[in-house]
């Protein structure tokens, strides 16, 4: 015959261990946004110099005038 406190541990390991995945599921997902937020960072500052070119080359436009 199986305890009562043999059923109440298993159950506590159970639950400590899905308190431990859903720890590293959440590091996990806060590595992919540090990914992803970097990658936006890499995009606006491409933009940002595409602009700035564009205002260079307009610049060079009006000067002979």
């Amino acid at each position: 015959m199986v305890g009562v406190g043999c059923v109440k541990k298993e159950t506590e390991r159970e639950r400590e261990g899905e308190r431990e995945r859903e720890r590293e599921r959440k590091k996990e997902r806060g590595r992919i946004n540090k990914k992803e937020q970097q990658r936006g960072n890499i995009h606006e500052e491409k933009n940002k110099e595409i602009e700035r070119d564009k205002q260079r080359e307009r610049e060079k436009d009006r000067e002979p005038e």
